[in-house]
């Protein structure tokens, strides 16, 4: 153990098992840390971390060795006319009416089919039964991909993720992230190239089609921001769902309200993502020297953004540590756009374009297992234990209820 108000190494496995400890002790204390095996600053008050999303000093050109070897070259480290115009063409399917009226059903039927699979059996196990498979299913169904390729898929996902979060530099995570690469490009490319053909009225064809000012999408910017929406998409989604219901089913009280008032789903969902963000670090580049709390941030190097200390950030919010859906200080009205309070979306030009998507997914997932689920309570002796530091969630939520 570290002495007594000491942070514990990102890299060790006790910051690991309660990342929270340490991010307290790092605001106090150590705002702003060098890390020399990251070869990154850590930054981990709110002000900064806020700062480092909004302010156009950091960029995301660390996305170059960051992401590009798994993904390609995403929208995430475009800047300027080119951004903008690639998220253009991408964001339609993601808001609005488009979301609503296209793939509203496809959430519905996907959540249903999974749900059906234990809703007479009395208990599940909300992680592997539901949370891993159901967004990775949406995606799949919205892209008109076939849906016996999920366990590759979630495969691939896992190892991207894993290549993303690789902060000590594994050899052979990074081996397996760039084979990734060319397994998905290999299945990806034929499929597109196929859909260029025969257009359907799904999300692929959308994005085939797409154009703005005379700019379209090539194969390959579609492979890759396909990659980016499965990992994304499907990694994210899948630990706030389950953190939902771990945070509710500790909270017995707020889990009744929300069944109650199923208006609260959004209130329960913004106030996870605060609480147990599904990405506890995003990183960024600074363009220039920049002095934060604590020091200067030199130009050129990469800043860790720490959102699972920032979200927690005594600075920005009453007693931080509880889970609380209907503290004041959370604005689930704004807690899906850009001008969120809490950091797990990011903020700026780069806030996630999905995140109406999660909203919704979230929304309709709940609100089905509290359905199919009455009187849900954890399983005896079951007690979710959160796993991971770069994306993090409940490893699983085992629960009983009344089969209905």
């Amino acid at each position: 153990m570290s002495a007594p108000g000491q942070a514990h190494d990102i890299l060790s496995p006790e910051f690991a098992e309660d990342p929270y400890a340490s991010y307290r002790v790092m605001r106090r204390e150590t705002p702003l840390v060098w890390h020399e095996a990251m070869q990154s600053y850590i930054v981990s008050r709110y002000e900064d971390v806020e700062r480092a999303f909004k302010d156009s000093t950091f960029t995301t050109d660390n996305y170059g060795w960051q992401i590009e070897p798994v993904h390609g070259r995403t929208i995430l480290q475009m800047s300027g006319r080119e951004h903008s115009v690639r998220r253009a063409l991408v964001a339609p399917a993601f808001r609005g009416r488009e979301l609503q009226e296209r793939f509203l059903p496809v959430i519905e039927r996907n959540s249903r089919r999974l749900i059906d699979g234990f809703r007479g059996s009395g208990s599940a196990e909300l992680v592997g039964q539901y949370a891993t498979r159901f967004p990775v299913n949406v995606i799949a169904d919205m892209l008109g991909l076939d849906q016996a390729d999920h366990d590759r898929f979630h495969g691939w996902y896992t190892s991207v993720i894993a290549f993303l979060g690789n902060l000590a530099q594994d050899p052979e995570v990074t081996a397996a992230g760039e084979r990734t690469r060319v397994e998905f490009a290999a299945y990806m490319l034929p499929v597109i190239r196929h859909r260029r053909e025969h257009l359907g009225d799904d999300l692929l064809s959308a994005l085939c089609r797409a154009e703005v000012d005379g700019t379209a999408m090539d194969d390959e910017d579609i492979k890759a921001f396909c990659s980016l929406l499965l990992a994304a998409g499907g990694e994210t989604t899948d630990k706030a769902i389950a953190s939902v219901f771990a945070n509710l089913l500790r909270h017995p009280d707020q889990l009744a309200a929300v069944r109650e008032d199923r208006g609260l789903i959004p209130r329960a969902f913004a106030e996870t993502l605060r609480y147990t963000p599904p990405v506890h670090m995003i990183m960024r580049q600074a363009a220039e020297d920049v002095p934060v709390a604590g020091g200067v941030i030199r130009k050129g190097s990469t800043v860790t953004c720490l959102i699972g200390s920032a979200n927690r950030d005594e600075q920005r919010y009453a007693d931080p540590d509880t889970f609380d859906i209907f503290r004041a200080d959370l604005n689930s009205t704004n807690a899906f756009s850009a001008a969120a309070d809490h950091l797990a979306f990011a903020l700026g030009r780069h806030f996630c374009v999905g995140a109406l998507l999660a909203k919704t997914e979230v929304e309709v997932g709940v609100d089905q297992l509290l359905d199919a689920m009455p009187g849900v309570r954890l399983a005896p002796g079951e007690v979710p234990v959160e796993r991971g530091v770069f994306t993090r969630g409940p490893a699983s939520v085992r629960v009983e209820f009344d089969p209905a």
